[in-house]
């Protein structure tokens, strides 16, 4: 930049002396020192004249050319700064999401948060390669023009100067007024990616309940808010823009009427006169434009806060211990205590200082109704929640003294809602283990009673999938679940509400898989979630939680005789299991009927798991 200016600022100073020449006929120290460089070189005295503005010109265009290199130098530079910086600051961000604890998660916007990892960063990138650059444009500009204006002439120096303060008076008044707009409108539009972003997470749903009309007017309305926020700041800047222009313009006709005054009365050179209104040009609009910096300024400052209070959100604390070897299983909670809200004294506990010790390769079924705390028994045994009180241990080694990456490769967690990648059924499986062979993929899937599934597809274990599988049904979706944490290899395997969207034929499948593998993927120890009775009678103890604190222990036989919570929950699924066997059964008897009769007439076909009820007598019209 300065060495463009150098060359720049040489050619208002190059035309004065060539006016001057042509207008007064004598010589400034630049246009003399060409006269006797051409003298020298025998050129005739008539053509002095011609050879002083010919070789002027060129070295006009020679200084413009050079000045225009280092512009370009200068805005690639200034490109690659920009570009560098923005991708630091996108991976620094999305480093440090993925480092926050669940509870910040849990209360942020995702639109919000898609917000400042892509709109925030483009304004940062923007004020780097456009703005800042503009601002020290305009201070090298006053530092290298104002000497060269006072040293043609001090008085028009004065003149030339005397809007100066009020356009930066006004910038700044303007920068103050647009900084709360802009901050308006980065929010606005946040809240309209918000809804976005929810309308088509949740497409499913609106489609379900025919909701479109009501989330296209909750868009219209965010929509609506958003541009009149926008016609705001535009307003705002309209008024400047047009308030500032008059102001320039106003500028260089008075530079222009005095000086043409001082040019008749021979006050001042034609020469002179033109350098003035050049240099005015030159940074009088740099000056002017500093309202548009600051104001972009400003937008930059509000990104860069929100940004900043993204990094400044700590991130989970780390355990310093890796041991090098896997773990046995064995889990032990003392005391263990956890509430979501560990500054608010009237929280109610999610966990309530549980004793429960869990041997290695041992399979634990755990029962309770809905906010019983099982899955944030889970969530701290993950170290996704850090225990308010007590500890869990795991083998000979307190939980929190373990790193967080080191737990979770020990343990694999299969939850109800199971999340799946957009990519290939195989990139899905390979998520815990990247450099899974073909045939171990092949031997989780069928521990999962999936693989038949897939090998049924075109493309077998490259097959797509959806984002979050969604052209899979549930069950699918929980059997590729199972396999990918199982392929984990890992000491502890949880099923939290896993087996909920298979049929019961495949979910015994699955669980006796589980108890009978011995190689390959190795025993592990085994913790059920479920609200399905069948899928924990077989598990070596039942623990029943109730309110946070574990109400009953025992075995399915020593439970069921127990009164309390757990044979309750017996009871209740026994009379709804009596209630559906009573309805299959007259529908049963009615479909042996059905087959013997279309067996005997050889013209009657029916699937019974396609015509859930089916009437006692077909008669011509029925076929």
């Amino acid at each position: 930049m300065v060495a463009s200016f150098l060359f720049l600022f040489t050619v208002p100073l190059i035309s004065k002396s060539a006016l001057d020449r042509l207008s007064t006929s004598q010589n400034d120290p630049f246009f003399a020192l060409l006269e006797r460089q051409l003298t020298s070189l025998g050129l005739p005295d008539d053509l002095l004249i011609y050879g002083q503005l010919a070789l002027s010109g060129a070295l006009i265009v020679l200084a413009t050319a050079v000045a225009g290199y280092f512009v370009y130098l200068r805005g690639r530079s200034i490109a690659l700064a920009a570009e560098g910086m923005s991708r630091h600051l996108r991976d620094q961000l999305m480093d440090h999401l993925n480092h926050l604890p669940m509870n910040f998660h849990q209360k942020a916007d995702t639109g919000d948060l898609i917000q400042r990892c892509t709109s925030d960063i483009e304004t940062f990138r923007v004020f780097i390669s456009g703005q800042s650059i503009e601002i020290a444009r305009a201070v090298l500009m006053l530092i290298v023009v104002l000497p060269i204006l006072f040293a043609l002439d001090s008085d028009m120096a004065w003149i030339a100067l005397v809007t100066f303060p009020f356009l930066m008076v006004s910038a700044i008044f303007f920068f103050n007024k647009v900084k709360a707009l802009f901050l308006n409108v980065d929010e606005a539009e946040a809240e309209l990616t918000s809804v976005l972003q929810e309308n088509l997470t949740g497409i499913r749903v609106v489609r379900a309940f025919a909701r479109q009309p009501f989330e296209i007017n909750k868009f219209s309305k965010a929509n609506r808010g958003f541009r009149e926020e926008n016609k705001r700041l535009l307003n705002l800047l309209g008024w400047y823009y047009g308030m500032s222009d008059i102001v320039c313009l106003g500028q260089i006709g008075l530079i222009l009427i005095v000086g043409a005054e001082w040019v008749l009365a021979d006050r001042m050179s034609v020469g002179t006169l033109f350098a003035f209104l050049t240099y005015e040009s030159m940074i009088i609009w740099p000056i002017r434009h500093m309202g548009r910096v600051l104001t972009d300024s400003g937008k930059a400052v509000v990104a860069l806060g929100r940004i900043a209070d993204i990094l400044g959100e700590p991130v989970e604390t780390l355990g310093e211990q890796s041991p090098p070897t896997r773990l046995h299983g064995r889990l032990k909670a003392e005391q263990l205590t956890f509430k979501h809200d560990a500054n608010d004294p009237l929280a109610p506990l999610a966990l309530d200082h549980i004793d429960l010790t869990i041997q290695a390769g041992e399979t634990i079924g755990i029962v309770g109704a809905p906010g019983s705390g099982k899955s944030t028994l889970i969530q701290v045994l993950l170290r996704i929640y850090d225990a308010t009180e007590g500890t869990i241990w795991l083998d000979d080694f307190a939980l929190p003294s373990l790193s967080r990456k080191y737990v979770r490769g020990q343990v694999s967690v299969v939850l109800q809602e199971s999340f799946l990648f957009a990519g290939t059924i195989a990139d899905n499986l390979r998520l815990g283990k990247p450099d899974a062979t073909a045939s171990e993929l092949e031997h989780v899937a069928r521990i999962a009673q999936i693989h038949e599934t897939i090998a049924a597809l075109p493309n077998g274990y490259q097959s797509m999938i959806g984002e979050r599988g969604v052209n899979l049904s549930g069950g699918q979706r929980q059997r590729l679940a199972i396999a990918r944490a199982l392929l984990k290899d890992p000491a502890i395997l949880v099923l939290d509400d896993a087996l909920s969207a298979v049929d019961t034929d495949t979910e015994s499948m699955i669980l006796d898989a589980l108890r009978d593998q011995a190689e390959g993927i190795g025993a592990r120890t085994t913790l059920i979630i479920s609200h399905r009775l069948s899928s924990i009678m077989l598990a070596d103890r039942i623990v029943v939680l109730d309110k946070g604190r574990i109400n009953q222990s025992g075995n399915h036989a020593a439970l069921l005789n127990e009164p309390g919570i757990y044979q309750d929950l017996c009871r209740v699924q026994g009379a709804v299991q009596d209630e559906i066997d009573a309805l299959v059964k007259p529908q049963a008897k009615s479909q042996t009927a059905l087959d013997g009769q279309a067996n005997r007439s050889g013209d009657v076909s029916v699937d019974t798991h396609l015509q859930p009820t089916i009437p006692s007598k077909i008669g011509p019209s029925d076929e």
